[in-house]
């Protein structure tokens, strides 16, 4: 059987929506603060809006509010959804594993609920029983839509994930424990750059996005942070701008409109950074910014000259997870290659080859700045055989000359140079360079492609780009 997520793709495909359509029957919305007028209340928005919803979210707290009869009308709004389209309950459960057995039991059996909100604060053996159905769903509680969200959320930790927020801490769980296909994520809509980074460490859930409406939360913004690459991924809550409307199915209707319209700009936008710079890794060159490795300003560079950007790759050492994610990309570069062993150029280099040995299991060796003068006077560091073929892997390409230096002394050794791989080519003549002796460069970006990469994103102000397309026409340097 298809998972809960994969039907919900199904779904969202077939009506071309991604709307949520919650279900919150507030008491002054109601004639009379009963049971039976929050059931007519949710049934009439269900009827209204079915066609349009992909999904309904019922919010547990208003009918509990009612007692026993408040909790019958609850079962009967959700037996009352037309079969095929998800319900996800609102109730942020969280207890110990068999305090959870009987909430997924209430939730799912009694209710008939086929997803429900929950908080990761007692971690996976909280969320286990509520994950045992495949055909169920779960959306973790990320970086929820509250101003309030920032007292926990926001903190940073310490020890190895010092590097990450607690979200993002969760949001990097989520995308471990959602091995069955069934776990999705709550991101406000409120937060688009906290929105932005979730999507970077899950690249593939589903998110509950709510914030739009009431909350003030920007459309534009949340679809370019939060949609991912197949223009899916994001469900999208609305309550109050339907609940309250005069024609509610009209406001519904509007609604999957405008996100019809701005999903097919983000899809416009990736089309031109694909056809303009194929092969670039969006959420690594969010990170790269995230991280500061890639600055704006007025920075003073060797030759004096005063640039309005800066690319700074050492930072990387302070992001072990944005290290792994930076191997990931060199290893991609690099299966297409042959070679024994990897050559890693101090020194911003050193660490980033380190971690792709690590990663891709291929042995590391490094020439040294100069050699040493005592010891075994080592000009390379590590071991290899003379007739091996090494890739030399660096941070950035400029002019090329640091490259010719570290060849040298590989060559020197008895070792072949075929290939070099960095992240970023400034474009300054090191491909041609290299080219023009045999060897081949390989560059996961290129400068100008990060440049068209923020201006067909809108991610960074125009003038900002402007003012460094500028700077390099009128310099020709690249810093």
């Amino acid at each position: 059987m298809p998972t809960f997520f994969e039907k919900l793709d199904q779904r969202a495909k077939a009506i071309d929506s991604l709307l949520c359509v919650g279900l919150d029957p507030h008491p002054e919305e109601l004639p009379e603060h009963t049971a039976e007028a929050a059931k007519a209340f949710c049934i009439r928005l269900i009827n209204a809006t079915h066609a349009v919803a992909l999904a309904f979210k019922p919010n547990a707290a208003f009918f509990e509010a009612l007692g026993p009869e408040g909790w019958e009308a609850l079962a009967e709004v959700i037996r009352a959804v037309p079969e095929g389209i998800p319900v996800i309950l609102d109730a942020k459960r969280g207890d110990i594993s068999s305090t959870a057995q009987a909430y997924a039991d209430s939730a799912f059996t009694r209710l008939g609920a086929d997803a429900i909100t929950l908080s990761p604060y007692l971690g996976y053996d909280s969320l286990s029983p509520f994950m045992a159905d495949p055909e169920k769903g779960i959306f973790l509680l990320c970086k929820t839509s509250n101003p309030g969200s920032v007292d926990l959320q926001d903190l940073p930790l310490a020890g190895h994930d010092r590097s990450m927020t607690v979200y993002e801490k969760v949001a990097s769980l989520a995308h471990a424990w959602g091995a069955k296909g069934n776990l999705g994520l709550v991101v406000g809509a409120t937060f688009p750059e906290a929105l932005r980074r979730v999507r970077q460490l899950a690249p593939d859930e589903w998110f509950l996005a709510p914030g739009l409406g009431a909350q003030g939360a920007d459309l534009a913004e949340a679809m370019q942070a939060g949609l991912r690459a197949d223009g899916l991924g994001l469900l999208i809550n609305v309550s109050r701008g339907i609940s309250r409307a005069d024609d509610p199915g009209g406001a519904a209707r509007a609604l999957v409109e405008s996100f019809r319209q701005g999903g097919q700009e983000v899809q416009r936008r990736l089309s031109v950074i694909d056809t303009a710079s194929p092969g670039l890794v969006a959420p690594l060159v969010e990170g790269l910014l995230s991280m500061g490795c890639i600055q704006f300003g007025e920075f003073t560079l060797k030759s004096g000259l005063i640039s309005p950007i800066y690319i700074d790759l050492r930072r990387l050492v302070s992001f072990p997870g944005w290290m792994e994610q930076v191997a990931d990309a060199y290893l991609q570069l690099l299966q297409g290659l042959s070679f024994d062993r990897i050559a890693g150029l101090p020194y911003a280099a050193l660490p980033i080859a380190a971690a792709i040995s690590l990663q891709g299991n291929y042995p590391m060796i490094y020439p040294r700045k100069a050699a040493k003068d005592y010891g075994t006077s080592a000009v390379i560091e590590g071991i290899y055989h003379p007739g091996e073929t090494v890739v030399v892997i660096d941070d950035l390409a400029t002019t090329g000359g640091s490259k010719f230096e570290a060849i040298d002394k590989l060559t020197a050794a008895g070792l072949i140079v075929r290939d070099v791989v960095v992240l970023i080519d400034r474009e300054s003549g090191a491909k041609e360079a290299l080219a023009a002796h045999g060897y081949r460069m390989h560059a996961l970006f290129t400068l100008t492609q990060l440049l068209d990469y923020w201006e067909a994103t809108q991610r960074l102000p125009a003038e900002q780009i402007a003012n460094v397309r500028a700077f390099l026409d009128q310099t020709g340097t690249t810093p």
